[in-house]
């Protein structure tokens, strides 16, 4: 299906070659465009099998914040997705255990629920499942397996008494899969609405003129082949380097000869296929202007570059530095509000057991 997205993109970014941003955009014309290719955030991402309630979202939002979810008790979820700074670690690639880096840079958690899959390689089926992959792996939380995760949340009485609360018909509601249920429900309510999302709604005076010209910009560039949805983004996967090497177009950007460097295959360390090489996730650009750096490897910094990078590696396009100024202006009114409650700390269960208290091995 990703295919035809990109058949579609490039299509339209090839009939608009010239790149002009529109002078004075008409608004409700654009409204009516930017309707059937967008829709706005909802204020919950609902799942079928994991219903909400306040006490699951408490909960989960403890567990993001605690650290004893990771072998050493020093890393918790929020450590790499840290939801004061937009969901990110504004790192290239994240630290794990014994400073450990990773291999990919970390996605931000806002608004992930509602992405067909996670992971930048889709590995995941939804923010449940990916839940429970960094705790065990041992390069990111590095808890050797799920029993020790549940035993050492177990051995407070407070988490007892809250997954009885959080999962009432269930006789043993204290598990793994419900750890990683409780995170995923607290991480459905973090939707960031904006400026963009009124405008959706039927605000045509949300947007500014240049903002507009923007929204333009990235419609007939064929940005939006990828970047659509209500995430704008986090729908398709896609080969990263249709019509040129990232690799190799990245250089002038970031002054590094990455081809010493080994290469990131993308989905294809997952299935195996060779049509999945290099092939990765297209990430939401909500609140892109503050999930610095990008791409997977979080190799560019800036987001002018990161842009043009994109036109050239995916479109075949060279963008004007007036339609680049158009774009600049509409990811700034893709930065949404943070959830007020997200943004408050929880005071977390007290450890009880002096044999369950975290070491570093």
């Amino acid at each position: 299906m990703f295919r035809s997205f990109l058949t579609l993109s490039m299509g339209v970014a090839l009939a608009s070659a010239s790149g002009q941003a529109l002078a004075s955009p008409d608004a409700e014309a654009l409204h009516r465009t930017a309707t059937a290719m967008f829709s706005p955030l909802p204020s919950y991402v609902a799942k079928e099998g994991n219903p909400k309630n306040d006490a699951k979202v408490e909960l989960g939002k403890m567990l993001y914040f605690d650290p004893r979810l990771s072998q050493s008790g020093f890393i918790s979820c929020n450590s790499c997705h840290n939801l004061a700074t937009y969901g990110v670690d504004n790192l290239p690639t994240s630290l794990g255990h014994r400073w450990t880096a990773g291999p990919r840079n970390a996605p931000t958690v806002l608004n992930a629920a509602l992405h067909t899959n996670q992971f930048w390689d889709g590995r995941a089926a939804d923010v449940e499942e990916q839940a429970k992959g960094p705790v065990l792996n041992p390069i990111e939380m590095a808890i050797p397996g799920e029993d020790l995760a549940v035993d050492r949340i177990a051995s407070m009485p407070e988490y007892v008494e809250r997954f009885e609360a959080a999962f009432p018909n269930e006789e043993d509601p204290l598990n793994y899969d419900n750890i990683a249920n409780a995170i995923g429900v607290f991480e459905r309510t973090l939707t960031t609405p904006d400026r963009f999302d009124a405008f959706l709604e039927g605000d045509l005076n949300a947007l500014n003129e240049q903002e507009l010209a923007g929204l333009q910009v990235f419609i007939n560039q064929g940005c939006v082949g990828c970047h659509a949805g209500p995430a704008l983004g986090g729908q398709i996967e896609a080969r990263f380097g249709v019509v040129e090497s990232y690799w190799e177009a990245t250089r002038e950007y970031i002054g590094v000869d990455q081809s010493t460097m080994p290469m990131d295959v993308g989905k294809f360390a997952v299935t195996h296929k060779q049509d999945d090489l290099y092939v990765f996730k297209a990430p939401s650009l909500r609140n892109i202007t503050r999930t610095y750096p990008y791409f997977h490897d979080g190799s560019v910094w800036d987001l002018r570059d990161a842009t043009q990078i994109m036109a050239r590696v995916q479109l075949g396009n060279d963008m004007s530095d007036e339609d680049l100024d158009a774009l600049m202006a509409f990811y700034g009114a893709l930065e949404g509000e943070i959830p007020a409650q997200a943004l408050q700390l929880p005071i977390l269960p007290a450890s009880t057991s002096e044999t369950e208290r975290p070491t570093m091995r």
